[in-house]
């Protein structure tokens, strides 16, 4: 049986008609590419993260010799977000890349691996992540990590994903 699903999503031809809360979270995520670490790649990616109680944290990709000892924008800050907040959900992740000092024409999407984090961080906090994919073109605006991640890797045993995940596997 074939089956298909589609990927919903908001699509802004500037982040000036943004929600002023987006808007001031993705200006976030676009200055926090100025502290990128990208000798190698030349890639500036910043990322930014609101908290449910409206703190946001701000991150950079940092780049390493000993490949792939470097970490990426996303996760650098969703790991500090729950480290300095641990039982707080995100509430939304600005997504924003540079090369040459400039943002991106395309959006810069996350990678595999952040996009897993982003997913347990979404059932980490019991509540949708919003995730604000910005470039100098457009920005696109996902209400869950799941329009990123449609099949994610979620079949942690029961002891490992906590208690509250038997209400949520049924």
């Amino acid at each position: 049986m074939e089956r298909n699903f589609t990927i919903r999503y908001e699509e802004y031809a500037s982040s000036s008609l943004l929600r002023p809360e987006e808007k001031r979270l993705l200006d976030a995520a676009i200055e926090a590419a100025d502290g990128s670490y990208a000798p190698y790649s030349h890639f500036n990616v910043g990322a930014a993260v609101q908290m449910e109680n409206g703190a946001v944290i701000s991150s950079a990709n940092q780049e390493n010799a000993a490949y792939p000892s470097g970490i990426c924008a996303e996760r650098s800050a969703l790991f500090y977000a729950h480290s300095k907040y641990p039982d707080m959900a995100i509430v939304a992740i600005a997504i924003a890349a540079k090369c040459n000092g400039k943002v991106t024409q395309t959006p810069t999407y996350p990678c595999g691996a952040c996009r897993q984090v982003l997913q347990e961080s979404q059932l980490r906090g019991g509540k949708n992540i919003k995730i604000i994919i910005g470039s100098a073109t457009k920005v696109q605006v996902l209400d869950s990590v799941s329009r990123l991640l449609p099949f994610a890797f979620d079949n942690l045993p029961q002891e490992a994903a906590g208690p509250e995940s038997e209400n949520k596997k049924g």
